[in-house]
């Protein structure tokens, strides 16, 4: 986010507008939107720039409010403030309950695993609105066809990244799965360690579709250990994960940190598994 100095400031002053005592803010994560910890109140805050992103913030709210009290290993608001979306300065702000970390950091992957089908378990009992996966592999297609959004990307890279995401989709699609309500990116970096237990974070990325989607995002062995997965779906699924993933990433308008470097290096990840798996684009 260009914008976080502002950013800061807007959580800073709505946090103390609401009662609350700010006199630090420490940015624990800053891309395309910012997610703050103010202290000492020690409450999380996301940032997100324009008022038209309240909406969708909203809803994140709701969903991830109705996890919690069905007893999913769900990050949830903080009962003080995340009862609404609030806008200051242009600003869309929630503000979410900080779990302090424990140790170790690395979740084993068994434990890792049951979350993440406890999640899905969850999930099936909420009535949310949200868009289906392939939007989204839609939307990184609408990139690829758009070169004056991905100025940097060789035409030879492009040209790959919008056949996987094409002949992907089609594998997916004809093996007709059953789908439910995801997390839509559960990898590690939206799993916090915390005395609870894993809980899940980060509800943006919410999407229908199989529960092989969700499992394209963690590391094998987890997904190796989530009790019927089809194999060959969850290849599908990785390679156009890998696809979506590294398109975003040669956006001109990303911020995330050293996207770029994890550009090229997917790249190079996508043709390795491609080799690997003998579904190469056709």
């Amino acid at each position: 986010m260009r914008a976080l100095g502002p950013a800061r400031a807007a959580a800073a002053e709505t946090a103390r507008a609401l009662g609350l005592q700010v006199r630090d803010t420490v940015v624990l994560q800053a891309s395309n939107s910012v997610t703050l910890r103010l202290l000492p109140c020690d409450v999380v805050a996301r940032v997100r720039q324009g008022t038209e992103r309240i909406p969708q913030a909203g809803l994140e709210l709701d969903l991830a409010r109705g996890l919690v009290e069905l007893g999913a290993p769900a990050a949830g608001p903080d009962p003080r403030l995340g009862d609404r979306v609030h806008e200051r300065n242009g600003f869309a702000i929630t503000f979410w309950t900080h779990y302090e970390p424990v140790e170790p950091s690395e979740i084993p992957p068994v434990v890792y695993s049951q979350a993440l089908e406890r999640l899905h378990v969850g999930m099936r009992r909420l009535d949310a609105p949200a868009p289906h996966f392939m939007e989204r592999v839609r939307s990184a297609q609408r990139m690829l066809d758009t070169p004056e959004r991905t100025p940097a990307l060789g035409s030879a890279e492009r040209d790959l990244l919008s056949r996987v995401l094409r002949d992907a989709s089609r594998a997916v699609r004809r093996r007709g799965a059953t789908e439910q309500l995801l997390h839509g990116e559960p990898h590690p970096g939206n799993v916090l360690s915390t005395a609870q237990g894993p809980l899940l974070t980060d509800w943006e990325t919410c999407c229908r579709g199989p529960i092989e989607f969700d499992l394209a995002h963690v590391p094998p062995q987890v997904a190796a250990l989530y009790p019927q997965v089809d194999p060959d779906l969850l290849i599908d699924c990785r390679l156009l994960v890998l696809a979506m993933i590294t398109t975003w990433r040669w956006d001109r308008e990303d911020r995330l940190p050293g996207g770029r470097l994890l550009a090229r290096q997917w790249l190079d990840d996508l043709g390795a598994m491609l080799e690997r798996t003998g579904r190469g684009p056709s």
